[in-house]
């Protein structure tokens, strides 16, 4: 499966910026829907009501999912890579 990488830098409760990819289908583009899966992503590292928008999140690239992201992606339609600052 290729998948689509949305880079992502929200700014956390305590002022630190985390960085985290937001991985869905190639075929995905509805940057609302993207933006609905990073907020997800927040709220499960406490980190819920930080803005998400096209200011914090861009499409990135287009790329080759492993199996496990491809996995996750078909069973949640969403993959996060955590980069920086996510716990």
């Amino acid at each position: 499966m290729k998948v689509a990488v949305w880079d992502t830098y929200v700014t956390r409760k305590d002022g630190k910026v985390m960085h985290f990819d937001i991985l869905v289908d190639e075929n995905t583009d509805d940057a609302n829907k993207i933006y609905e899966f990073g907020r997800t992503y927040l709220k499960s590292v406490l980190q819920e009501g930080q803005p998400l928008s096209s200011n914090e999140c861009r499409f990135c690239h287009i790329d080759k999912a492993p199996d496990e992201v491809e996995n996750e992606i078909l069973k949640n339609g969403f993959s996060i890579i955590e980069m920086e600052n996510c716990y």
